[in-house]
């Protein structure tokens, strides 16, 4: 299904999993510095007290990653460049996994995403609250949220209230004469996710649902109770660093700054004066995102730009390199301070922060991120999958791993498909137009 293919402006909504059968799912995270696809075998589980809210146990089955090309800070700059690589990942998955797929869960860290919260209420003239009262209070909360030039990412009703009592979970069956909702929804600009379509497209393969990168990130790396008491799940990549906010089992808040791994490598070559390359394994074998007193002492060799055989390296300092590398992880990281603390949700943050992502695993950066965020911090993994290569068990494939798990929670969105309202509302304002959707999500 094609997202702008239509004329509605909805995307395309997964269908919730069943919670008894088996599924083959596939993902896609195209990132700066990496695009990685995995597909999983999706296993129904008995409830535990490990990972409560997973209906299904995961297995990889299949996994191909190559170095990203034709993305820059999230964003498609090159769609033949992106759609070569995302051909050679999503091949290197299939002969692995011994299948063909056609389709996949992308990510979205592009389109300045941004996090709103609308309320809807209706009144109940004190009746009981009825399945069908909480879809139009969602549907009401929801009409509030569609705008032309952006598209819904997430829709997610984070907490009812009953006569102005807030706080409730579920209000069904309950009794009041006013309901409302507080909806948090996550939109990105439509263009940025046309284009990703495009890329995905081109390569023969459609998209059948996207997810925000922040979100993916937050559903892998955090624990339980992490997600119920409130947490910040920070995704540090090549070209982006995503933020998301969970309470109460819910995410609450995400947002994205154009800063990343990329962007201290960069800073070396320009510093040091050297490739890209040589600044990159400059930054992985020596850089540190915390002085150290024998930074001084220590010569480290910096390979010069020219092709010439005869140019002899160069030698700096160490604490020079970790001059560099700390400047730009401390304004990327004052910056996140920032938003968190402008989008209002810093108290409910705690403090707990959860680092992941490939940018996270520099050297010191708990630390640095600890002093500066004045939080408690620790690096966050992929949690709860099995069959993942020893190279893919680290902070960097966070996202792709929360794609996988999100088919599980994509239930709790207002927009899926059991009511199908927010879809429909987007559908077109007629009573036709939202029957002719009902019938196309039910049949």
């Amino acid at each position: 299904m094609s997202i702008f293919g239509s004329s509605h402006f909805g995307l395309p909504r997964l269908k919730p999993l069943n919670s008894k059968r088996s599924h083959v799912v596939s993902v896609l995270d195209i990132g700066s510095t990496k695009v990685v696809c995995m597909i999983g075998k999706l296993t129904p589980r008995p409830e535990s007290e490990i990972l409560p809210g997973r209906t299904h146990s995961i297995e990889i089955i299949g996994i191909g990653h190559h170095r990203s090309r034709g993305v820059k800070n999230g964003v498609i700059a090159d769609l033949d460049a992106a759609e070569s690589v995302v051909r050679l990942a999503v091949d290197a998955a299939e002969r692995m996994a011994g299948l063909t797929i056609d389709s996949l869960i992308v990510n979205v860290s592009a389109g300045r995403l941004q996090s709103d919260i609308y309320t809807g209420t209706i009144d109940l003239g004190g009746q009981e609250v009825e399945a069908a009262d909480l879809r139009k209070v969602l549907a009401a909360a929801g009409q509030r949220s569609i705008r032309q030039d952006r598209a819904i990412l997430h829709s997610l009703p984070t907490g009812y209230s009953l006569d102005g009592e807030r706080g409730i979970r579920d209000p069904l069956s309950m009794y009041g004469d006013v309901l409302g909702v507080d909806m948090h929804v996550l939109t990105a600009e439509r263009t940025a996710l046309k284009n990703l379509e495009l890329c995905v497209n081109r390569a023969h393969l459609s998209v059948e649902g996207m997810v925000a990168t922040p979100y993916a990130s937050g559903l892998s790396a955090l624990v339980d109770d992490e997600v119920e008491l409130g947490c910040a799940c920070i995704d540090m990549g090549g070209g982006t660093t995503a933020i998301s906010v969970f309470a109460e089992g819910k995410l609450v808040h995400a947002d994205a700054v154009a800063l990343g791994g990329h962007h201290v490598t960069t800073d070396i070559a320009r510093g040091l004066s050297t490739r890209i390359e040589d600044a990159e394994r400059l930054k992985v074998v020596h850089g540190s995102a915390l002085p150290n007193a024998s930074d001084e002492s220590d010569i480290v060799a910096v390979p010069p730009i020219g092709e010439d055989d005869r140019d002899q390296p160069t030698h700096v300092p160490r604490a020079l390199l970790s001059r560099i590398v700390c400047a730009r992880i401390e304004e990327t990281l004052e910056l996140i301070r920032d938003r968190i603390q402008r989008s209002g949700f810093s108290p409910i943050v705690g403090k707990r922060i959860v680092l992941t992502g490939g940018a996270s695993q520099l050297t010191g950066l708990p630390e640095a991120a600890r002093r500066i965020l004045a939080r408690n911090v620790r690096v966050g993994r992929p949690l709860g999958v099995s069959g993942l290569p020893a190279a893919a068990k680290g902070a960097a494939f966070s996202t792709a791993v929360g794609l996988m798990i999100y088919p599980q929670v994509a239930e709790l969105e207002a927009h899926s498909t059991q009511g199908g309202m927010l879809a429909s509302l987007a559908g077109g304002n007629g009573r036709i137009a939202r029957m002719g959707q009902w019938l196309k999500e039910s049949f």
